[in-house]
């Protein structure tokens, strides 16, 4: 296959249309030896000659007639390619799939996709809201750019940025003896009636690792934090949940403690793979995400 250029391509395309190489080489702003050459290489590089010339005219052949419109679809072709990852580098188009914590993903990431969507309203986003494995699995797995993940740098092939430490809360209702204990410790809560979340959510796991080796009363198991909202609110058991989720609990009949307990946090991390670059789209809003999310989010009220 012969190595052609588009600037051979274009020329040869101006030469086509203005019938002079005089002309044609001005609108390539070459002189007409270096015009010339150009062509010259093409008819090489093809083996054929594209133009018939004498000192009064220039016609194409029956092989550049031939030549001519694959021609105008090759430089077209390769205009529509420039163009496009021009869109997508100065991210005017691309496409973003986050893979997130549900609590982060109804919380947080509305107010962040919003801010993205109107400074770069031509990139799609999609999102995964699921549990910290799973979350880790799309990225792995190639089908996630990146997750906001419990979990951190333990799996081979991905790096992690630490993003901000989750403190817990205590939730229950006003009326509960806990709402106004004055100082609340583990062994306190553990013998009340427990809302749980179910064993493989990351706000358990945290939770149970901080309570071995105690034993909590756990009346009831579910899989979302509006479902532990709801319970609560209902009188039948309290719950401890990471400050980032309590966007569920802004009910008036409950109320929500902080635990000053050690060992007693949810991190949250920023998890890509480490081989490969992230496309323009997806380095925006990972680099926005950063520069939202920091060590002190939990203490804004999310």
């Amino acid at each position: 296959m012969p190595d052609l250029s588009t600037r051979q391509l274009r020329a040869f395309l101006v030469l086509a249309d203005q019938r002079s190489f005089t002309k044609a080489a001005a609108a390539c702003h070459l002189s007409q030896p270096a015009f010339s050459a150009l062509i010259r290489t093409l008819e090489q590089a093809l083996n054929t000659r594209l133009f018939d010339r004498d000192t009064r005219s220039v016609q194409l052949t029956p092989e550049g007639r031939l030549f001519e419109p694959s021609a105008r679809q090759l430089l077209g072709d390769f205009g529509v390619a420039v163009n496009d990852l021009s869109d997508h580098v100065e991210r005017r188009k691309g496409r973003v799939h986050v893979a997130a914590l549900p609590s982060l993903a109804a919380g947080w990431l509305p107010a962040i996709f919003a801010e993205f969507k109107k400074a770069w309203p031509g990139i799609d986003l999609n999102l995964s809201d699921t549990l910290s494995d799973p979350c880790i699995e799309l990225v792995r797995s190639g089908k996630a750019d990146f997750a906001l993940a419990s979990t951190g740098a333990s799996h081979a092939g991905l790096s992690a940025q630490l993003l901000c430490t989750d403190r817990f809360y205590l939730v229950c209702r006003k009326d509960h003896p806990l709402a106004s204990e004055k100082v609340l410790t583990l062994k306190k809560l553990a013998p009340h009636p427990f809302i749980h979340m179910s064993r493989n959510s990351s706000v358990r796991q945290a939770l149970d690792a901080a309570l071995h080796p105690l034993q909590t009363n756990t009346v009831l198991e579910v899989e979302q934090l509006a479902t532990v909202a709801g319970m609560v609110e209902a009188g039948l058991g309290i719950s401890v949940v990471p400050a980032l989720t309590l966007f569920h609990f802004e009910r008036q009949s409950l109320v929500t403690r902080p635990l000053a307990i050690a060992g007693l946090t949810r991190k949250i991390y920023l998890v890509r793979r480490q081989q490969g670059s992230l496309s323009a789209a997806a380095l925006a809003l990972h680099e926005l995400i950063v520069a939202r999310m920091g060590p002190e989010t939990y203490l804004k009220g999310i």
